[in-house]
């Protein structure tokens, strides 16, 4: 009787103990793969050229932002699990094919190239898509992809970008970067800006761009925010 305890005992312990090496397995794999991400960005930023305004600062944004979309949809679509890879490197990768900086299809295939050994064939497809597909400008033309499955995935990742284009900051200093004329003033980039946000940023919530709650609340938010933003610089313009 003891040893069919003791037996039985061993077997719960060794079934935990599997269960608790599989899940550091994947957190470790997992925090592998966004280490691999973030040097992709790294190195391509400055190969490219890629301004600040796009490079690795905005690809820590929209990563952190895409995560706290994930984890609060998790809760009610738990099938996110298994997708949570393809949102993750998508938001980190995202704009390092961005179109003003290098073609478009050979940026995104140069990153699924990179991630190969990493990710499976089909998830790279799916993350190529979202990239493909998530712009402002492309979901105005041609509204949203139909992804199946990963229709989910797709929106967190597109709204993560959203929500961090309210950064008046980033929209200037995207403009003093990115001009024809180089010598350029911060006062007209940020008339630029003004303009950018007249038509566009402020228009996203009203264009119902966000669709999971927490962009929704979360929009709500920054565009207060960049309002009060707008007034104190425009403040500038008149003196």
């Amino acid at each position: 009787m003891i040893i069919k305890t003791i037996t039985i005992r061993n077997v719960f312990k060794t079934f935990y103990c599997n269960i608790i090496m599989k899940i550091m397995s994947t957190a470790l794999s997992l925090v592998n793969l966004i280490n691999i991400g973030f040097k992709y960005v790294m190195d391509t930023s400055q190969l490219y050229k890629i301004d600040e305004s796009h490079a690795v600062k905005h690809s820590m944004e929209v990563y952190g932002l895409a995560k706290n979309i994930y984890e609060s949809e998790f809760k009610s679509n738990p099938y996110l699990e298994k997708q949570r890879e393809i949102i993750y490197m998508a938001s980190i990768g995202h704009d390092m094919c961005d179109k003003k900086y290098m073609d478009e299809k050979q940026g995104i295939l140069r990153y699924k190239e990179y991630l190969s050994d990493h990710m499976s064939p089909s998830d790279l497809e799916i993350m190529g898509q979202i990239i493909g597909t998530m712009s402002y400008s492309k979901v105005k033309v041609n509204g949203y992809p139909n992804l199946g499955e990963y229709q989910l995935a797709y929106h967190i990742v597109r709204e993560a970008d959203l929500l961090a284009a309210y950064d008046i900051d980033r929209c200037i200093m995207f403009r003093m970067y990115n001009n024809s004329d180089k010598n350029i003033t911060y006062s007209e980039a940020l008339l630029e800006a003004l303009d950018l946000f007249d038509y566009r940023v402020l228009k996203m919530r009203k264009d119902k761009l966000f669709v999971t709650n927490y962009a929704k609340r979360e929009s709500l938010k920054l565009h207060r925010k960049a309002e009060k933003d707008i007034v104190s610089l425009s403040e500038i313009l008149k003196k």
